[in-house]
């Protein structure tokens, strides 16, 4: 009987990728959003002392225009970077195709698309999520430095989710 790791995803895929994709880009991205959607959010907001969930500068809108636009440019970036190391020969390609590994296909081929696909599905799938519990958990508003938090927080969750994927399509995929 064979056994399998269970931290090999692929035949293909070697610890150096999992430690590359979970702690540089999961970690990594995590860590640089959280205090880069913090600034943002001071810069935005810091006229208010308290953010309300809905209005014009609200949560609502911030978190659901985060939902799309952390993807978005995450996409543009990691995958640039990502493919740079590829070529330096920091990381090795996967060499995956949708063929060999059809999860893929679900990405369109164009990085600005990909980019524009992952920020619709965040911003249909998370951000409605997270208005509807902030909702439920009786937020009407957030002192200024706890939304400072909330923003700074929910950027890093979601950057911990999304960089992964971007940066494991541009390690499998040629440029494009």
């Amino acid at each position: 009987m064979l056994k399998r790791n269970p931290t090999r995803y692929s035949p293909s895929m070697r610890s150096e990728h999992i430690r590359f994709l979970l702690l540089e880009q999961g970690i990594g991205a995590a860590i640089f959003n959280f205090f880069l959607n913090g600034l943002i959010a001071w810069v935005m907001f810091r006229g208010l002392e308290t953010v309300p969930l809905w209005g014009r500068q609200g949560i609502a809108g911030d978190t659901i225009g985060t939902c799309f636009f952390l993807p978005f440019f995450t996409a543009l970036i990691v995958t640039a970077l990502v493919r740079r190391r590829v070529r330096a020969g920091g990381v090795a390609p996967l060499g995956w195709t949708r063929e060999s590994h059809p999860p893929l296909g679900w990405l369109p081929v164009g990085t600005g698309r990909r980019g524009l696909v992952l920020g619709t599905i965040c911003a249909i799938l998370i951000g409605p999520v997270t208005l509807w519990l902030l909702v439920h958990a009786g937020v009407v508003e957030l002192p200024f430095w706890t939304f400072v938090g909330f923003k700074a927080s929910f950027s890093a969750v979601l950057a911990f989710i999304v960089t992964p994927i971007i940066a494991l399509w541009a390690i499998t995929s040629p440029a494009s």
